[in-house]
């Protein structure tokens, strides 16, 4: 019957409102007689008084429609229907008063009127939110709303709360502050609350949602506090900082999910202008890999950076399809090149190169996901090894000034193929930089998030289906560092390079992939299902290490580090190869290319690269 009536189209829903005000005013108007004569049925006063129940709706329908009262969306109304109704009545007794002055009915009670005047505006109003109630409130609209605690009882947090009320998503019930002068206090008919009792309001008031409205707050501050949350199952949503306000406006539209980098507590350090554009202001740049998760964010840094021109080259037609509209569509005043390519292609890298007389290239194309490339051997170390070996050629054979490694910490006493491949493209760079004007660098970093085929979009999507999270090992550790942060690091390291240089980024402390997991099922409002809590929400599976894959990650092979001018940047002295090893090691997987031998390929990476091993540690 709800759903029916919900379903109809305007023009009836005004037409049985239009009914039931003309019954409720009848109703009215014989109420206001029987409370000002005291009888059930003054037959005698009725009858005399027929024309009032001719006129009022004669003049008070017109009145509703002339106000607007029929064109107010049943399900948003509010405070205006009740100035509205107080007006058009107060003007319907007026009328009729002056009717009754007029045609001097002396025998009818002038009090009628004023009882009336009252008894219809309760009626009136009363029967718009008893419909709206009915309809869109007490059970499909306030239950349908998640019960919302707003972190922050200051300014930022009390206009939340008036943004919330005509929310049909977040239904308020409480503060929560940390200031002891607040506690206890009512705000805006909220009460505010201590952080100790969290656990109280999500069990005992059912909140599911916390808004936090702290937008004052230091990074610092705001990460212990996103922190100390992520221990409990509700779903967290911030409000971003006071910079990001405009006009000190806070609204709902300013509410955004918190983010795994929120509570990973890394203190983001300024760039150094001076050496994100010492590589790129005025020049040409090529960028390898330009549609990957670190190719376009290079893309998107160094075009804020006054390139004269810039080359995207990457080999997927898709995603160079995107970042080149991405890029296109923000209206930089600077030529944009896409290049449909792959790095094994030699010759028509060479071309690129010359034809937009490169002076930078950042190489960001590799195959980097490590169970594909494990099982995909002969493809993997080709790409990866010979695609740089040519980038670096074509660098040294065209005089560009300089180019860029982005490599990774998986390069370090690998137990991979990925890894190892990418150990020998470092080698390959060092070998070119010992007899070139190229100034060759690489950057080595460990994972970045939201980066393809990473845990954290993977976790997202599983706890979104309702589980299970599949997590390889209880103990395994991980860097993390978000991709901008990443990429600023690697133009300031490229800016620093003098030649053959192994630029290791500072990744502060690993984070354990569990106590990830934890941490993003909790923020999504949920709860683990383990052995303290088997009525838990999110079953988390252990799938057991994969192909290649190591328990701890390193960022050095050995211990010959020092600091660069920069915090987060240290330089490493590691071990080089010839160019006439690099060449030998060229040749011979070209060779097992043609003849898909992956057992070459594997004997050439345990010969030449350190540490490397195909078992798992």
């Amino acid at each position: 019957m709800k759903l029916r009536l919900q379903n109809l189209q305007r023009i009836y829903k005004q037409l049985i409102m239009l009914v039931v005000d003309v019954l409720t005013l009848l109703l009215a108007l014989w109420l206001a007689f029987v409370l000002r004569l005291g009888e059930a049925f003054p037959v005698e006063y009725l009858l005399e008084s027929l024309w009032l129940f001719i006129v009022i709706p004669v003049v008070m329908l017109p009145l509703f429609v002339k106000l607007g009262l029929y064109r107010a969306v049943l399900q948003y109304i509010g405070i205006k229907v009740i100035t509205t109704t107080f007006q058009a009545t107060t003007i319907l007794c007026l009328v009729v008063g002056f009717f009754m002055m007029f045609f001097r009915e002396s025998d009818l009670p002038r009090s009628v009127l004023p009882i009336f005047w009252f008894i219809i505006n309760i009626f009136i109003i009363s029967s718009r939110f008893l419909f709206k109630g009915y309809l869109y409130s007490w059970d499909s609209f306030v239950n349908s709303r998640k019960q919302t605690i707003i972190y922050g009882a200051g300014n930022a947090g009390v206009q939340l709360v008036e943004s919330l009320k005509k929310s049909s998503v977040y239904a308020p019930i409480a503060f929560i502050d940390d200031d002891i002068t607040k506690q206890g206090t009512i705000l805006n008919f909220l009460e505010v609350f201590p952080f100790s009792t969290i656990e109280d309001l999500i069990k005992n008031k059912d909140a599911k949602v916390l808004l936090f409205a702290v937008p004052s707050a230091s990074t610092k501050e705001r990460t212990q506090i996103l922190k100390k949350l992520s221990k409990h199952p509700i779903e967290v949503k911030v409000l971003p900082s006071m910079d990001n306000i405009v006009n000190g406006v806070v609204s709902i539209d300013n509410i955004k999910h918190v983010e795994v980098g929120d509570i990973l507590g890394r203190t983001v350090v300024s760039p150094k202008k001076d050496l994100l554009k010492r590589n790129i202001l005025g020049k040409n740049i090529l960028i390898t890999g330009a549609g990957g998760s670190i190719g376009s964010e290079l893309s998107r840094q160094i075009m804020k950076l006054s390139p004269n021109k810039v080359v995207l080259l990457d080999n997927s037609e898709f995603n160079l399809y995107n970042i080149h509209l991405e890029l296109v569509s923000k209206g930089f005043s600077i030529d944009l090149i896409p290049s449909l390519c792959t790095v094994t292609n030699y010759h028509q890298l060479k071309k690129i190169a010359e034809m937009n007389k490169i002076d930078t290239i950042y190489h960001a194309a590799a195959y980097k996901h490590v169970p594909i490339v494990e099982m995909n051997v002969v493809s993997g170390v080709y790409n990866n090894v010979v695609g740089t070996f040519n980038v670096a050629k074509v660098a040294d054979e065209l005089n560009v000034k300089n180019l860029v490694l982005v490599s990774t910490d998986k390069a370090v006493r690998p137990t991979n193929v990925m890894g190892a491949s990418k150990r020998i493209s470092e080698l390959v760079l060092q070998a070119f930089s010992d007899k070139s004007k190229t100034c060759f660098s690489m950057v080595r970093f460990g994972n970045v998030l939201d980066s393809a085929g990473s845990v954290v979009p993977l976790f997202r999507s599983q706890i979104k289906e309702g589980g299970p999270v599949t997590v390889t090992h209880r103990n395994i550790t991980r860097y993390f560092m978000s991709i901008p942060e990443a990429v600023e690091l690697v133009l300031q390291s490229g800016s620093m390079a003098k030649g053959g240089d192994v630029f290791v980024l500072d990744m502060g402390e690993p984070i354990k992939i569990i106590d990830l997991a934890y941490k993003m099922i909790h923020l999504s409002g949920l709860t683990p299902i383990d052995n303290e809590n088997p009525d838990g929400d999110i079953r988390i599976e252990y799938t057991g290490l994969r192909p290649g894959e190591k328990l701890y990650e390193e960022l050095l092979i050995g211990n010959d580090v020092i600091q660069s001018e920069h915090p987060r940047i240290m330089q490493a002295k590691e071990s080089k190869l010839s160019m006439q090893e690099v060449l030998h090691c060229i040749g011979i997987i070209k060779s097992a290319r043609k003849n898909q031998d992956e057992k070459v390929v594997k004997e050439l990476l345990l010969k030449y690269v350190d540490g490397y091993t195909s078992e798992v540690v």
